[in-house]
């Protein structure tokens, strides 16, 4: 939704396996996403790290202490934005120099704060998803008009 209002491309990954034979390490995020390099694998089917490009944001749910340090894992795969969210709170990291550092505004949707995508997690509880997800277009429409 948020590529739509923002006018970008996507390519939608969902829990693609990204393992890298070079770095002998694998990762399944929760939902991963090309949007800079969409392009790139538009027509594929079967995306390889070995010589595609990684996902430019992916995404990891964490509800207990991770066994892995993703932050690491995701930085050597040289994954630009890294969110996670556990349940309540939604951290942005963006990749700089092979580390990750937590920012306040996304990269690529700088324009809202995404941190606040919580509470339309919780609103739709109240609400339902539908309506939920109505008011948080809406709001996103009116966070991008007032830039």
């Amino acid at each position: 939704m948020l590529c739509e209002e923002f006018g970008l491309e996507v390519k939608t990954t969902g829990s693609l396996t990204l393992a890298r034979y070079d770095l002998e390490k694998a990762g399944e995020p929760d939902s991963s996403y090309y949007i800079q390099n969409e392009f790139l694998v538009r027509d594929k089917e079967n995306i390889d790290l070995n010589q595609d490009p990684p996902p430019d944001l992916v995404l990891e749910i964490d509800y207990s202490r991770p066994k892995i340090d993703k932050l690491s894992l995701y930085a050597s795969m040289g994954i630009p934005e890294f969110w996670r969210y556990n349940g309540s709170v939604l951290q942005i990291y963006t990749l700089l120099e092979n580390q990750y550092s937590e920012v306040e505004l996304s990269p690529t949707f700088s324009l809202i704060s995404v941190k606040d995508i919580p509470q339309w997690i919780q609103e739709s509880k109240k609400i339902g998803q539908l309506a939920a997800k109505n008011a948080f277009r809406t709001w996103v429409k009116q966070q991008i008009s007032q830039v």
